[in-house]
């Protein structure tokens, strides 16, 4: 497995899973006030499932999201707490590195509702400095457009450490964004902005190797960590929409999904992982099937 990368797997659907929580926009959030000690046990089971990395449960955290909720005058308090349940994790292992997750602005999938580069900007940049001196690298996720992508890269070098570019793609056409622009003009951007690495996530396992193609000729390193999810519905595009409106696979068990996983290493991809509906489990098949590569 030295020539990849293992990430983690879900985080915000596991939480949900354990806690038996209601889902609501914030729930991933609330939990780190109601059961701050859930978060480290999921990061410590990725671990123990043979991740290298813990993504920081900072995804969802951005003003934007707060406005209006309990939570409005906590937004630097959630992101102690959240990077406090990585590092406590870590600790207890006793090695791996810390990612922070920078989620897109305005909800997930909503390349139309990302704000322009001028208002963008700022809010990554606090976002991405509340994580300096405490994260290995950051992780620009779910990136839904090349607005997006040119707003999260810049903010996020506040952070000072090595910044990885992770977009979203169309669920039935890999080589699209959400937004319908095509994913090899995210290339000469993540390339001018200074990503360290490219990757394509949150998307049908099926669309990936398309994406993938389309990432290659960065000469960067690249990977991939898809979701589990049927598709992106229509519905959960809706402001501040609830995870329920998502309907999870039933052929996406740890095999087969380490199937897809296996395809994408043997196409180049040398930074993998799941993203929402994976769990431990998953991540652990991974790990196996990536061992016996070697031995191989």
């Amino acid at each position: 497995m030295d020539d990849v990368t293992l990430l983690d797997g879900g985080l915000g659907q596991e939480l949900l899973r354990r806690s038996g929580d209601v889902p609501t926009h914030m729930w991933s959030t609330r939990l780190m006030i109601d059961n701050p000690g859930l978060v480290r046990r999921i990061h410590a089971d990725y671990f123990d499932a043979g991740a290298q990395i813990a993504t920081a449960n900072t995804y969802a955290l951005h003003r934007d999201r707060l406005e209006g909720t309990a939570f409005e005058d906590r937004f630097e308090a959630l992101y102690d707490a959240a990077l406090q349940a990585a590092e406590d994790a870590r600790a207890d292992h006793g090695s791996g590195r810390i990612a922070g997750a920078l989620g897109p602005l305005n909800g997930s999938y909503r390349p139309d509702a990302h704000p322009d580069l001028a208002t963008a900007l700022p809010l990554y940049t606090e976002c991405a400095a509340l994580m300096a001196g405490r994260v290995d690298l950051v992780i620009c996720e779910t990136v839904a457009s090349l607005t997006h992508a040119r707003a999260a890269l810049q903010g996020a070098r506040a952070a000072g450490v090595p910044v990885w570019l992770a977009v979203t793609v169309d669920d039935d056409d890999g080589a699209r964004l959400r937004s319908g622009e095509a994913v090899a003009d995210i290339v000469p951007i993540a390339l001018a902005e200074g990503a360290e690495a490219v990757l394509a996530n949150c998307s049908v396992p099926e669309s990936m190797p398309a994406a993938l193609g389309a990432l290659a000729p960065a000469g960067l390193p690249m990977g991939a960590y898809a979701n589990a999810f049927t598709r992106i519905s229509d519905a959960f595009r809706r402001d501040k929409a609830a995870v329920d409106s998502l309907q999870a696979r039933e052929d996406l068990g740890p095999d087969a999904y380490g199937d897809h996983v296996m395809a994408w290493v043997a196409q180049g991809a040398r930074i993998v992982g799941g993203c929402c509906e994976t769990g431990p489990e998953h991540i652990a098949a991974i790990a196996h099937r990536l061992a016996l590569r070697e031995v191989a």
